[in-house]
């Protein structure tokens, strides 16, 4: 998985370091909802089972280098 240096500091974190590198790439792959924004960037959203939340995942405008991840408590189903 590519990340860049963003995530890998924010992954320090302790609300994000319990976020598996399996969900992201189940976000990545599955995810439920997509959104471009405005610079390109790519939001994935994907509901992880374990954890009973959504999790989001920002990826770079190649569609594979992961620059964040959380969990969206903002996040509503449709």
């Amino acid at each position: 998985m590519k990340t860049t240096q963003y995530f890998e500091y924010t992954r320090t974190r302790p609300d994000r370091a319990r976020i598996k590198d399996d969900w992201i790439k189940l976000v990545i792959e599955q995810p439920e909802k997509v959104e471009m924004q405005s610079d390109g960037r790519i939001r994935k959203w994907a509901k992880i089972s374990e954890v009973g939340k959504f999790l989001r995942v920002i990826l770079l405008e190649d569609g594979q280098t992961v620059h964040n991840a959380f969990f969206d408590r903002s996040y509503k189903e449709e």
